[in-house]
């Protein structure tokens, strides 16, 4: 059986449990030897013992925010399963803008089922956003997927993403068809991969050869590239590779 990779909030929890017990132990202990400090330990105990569940909470949010390391693959994917779809559509458009795309939410109750587009070297493509908990892709939602961009990827290929998996008839339909499915730990790949790209750029030191200034990230038609800092001024600019 594979071990459940544990997060060190988890670890955190783990202790607070094993010291409840060793707590009503000493409580017992003064109960029946020292009836007066039986109240003070009752007391400090719960000062103890609310300041820890400050403390994961604050951890937790801190944890969330920075998008660390600290949570497992199981523990972020149920997190983006909390997200409502209209928030899950801007996290996944955000996080093919890491990738190097240039993206439009789309999404809404007349988005012909287009939630996001994504631009790269030129080219649009499609993505289909599912935030499902239980609830598996069916074919019918692939089909009609299809449906909607066949006309449009003459170049181009279409992204169903969903958070929890597609069903067996849904992934052979899209086996010969520009098409890929991302499953809710397929979609976790994505965003390591994301983070990757985040790093390299952002430790990456670049100077502008023309003018010595430094070489920052920005957002143009085609996607992300390298600009001098000193534009207008000067108007280097390199790919991103």
């Amino acid at each position: 059986m594979a071990k459940r990779k544990e997060s060190l909030l988890d670890i955190f929890f783990d202790i607070i449990e094993m010291l409840i017990p060793v707590y009503v132990i000493y409580l017992c202990a003064l109960w029946f030897t020292n009836k007066e400090s039986f109240w003070r330990g009752v007391f400090y105990g719960l000062v103890v013992l609310i300041g820890l569940l400050v403390i994961a909470v604050i951890a937790k949010k801190i944890r969330l925010k920075r998008g660390t390391k600290w949570l497992s693959d199981r523990e972020l994917l149920n997190e983006l399963r909390k997200l409502t779809p209209d928030e899950f559509e801007r996290y996944i458009a955000d996080l093919f803008c890491k990738l190097g795309y240039q993206t439009t939410v789309s999404g809404g109750p007349y988005d012909q089922g287009i939630d996001i587009i994504a631009e790269k070297n030129g080219i649009k493509h499609y993505i289909q956003c599912k935030k499902f908990i239980t609830q598996e892709v069916g074919v019918g939602a692939v089909r009609d997927f299809y449906g909607a961009i066949a006309d449009q990827l003459a170049q181009a290929k279409g992204f169903f993403i969903t958070t929890n998996k597609f069903t067996l008839e849904a992934e052979k339909f899209a086996e010969d068809k520009p098409i890929e499915l991302i499953d809710g730990f397929k979609l976790i790949q994505y965003i390591k991969l994301a983070k990757k790209e985040a790093e390299k750029i952002k430790t990456t030191i670049n100077i502008c050869p023309r003018c010595g200034n430094k070489l920052v990230v920005r957002n143009g038609k085609y996607g992300q590239f390298l600009g001098c800092s000193n534009y207008p001024k000067c108007t280097y600019t390199e790919k991103i590779v």
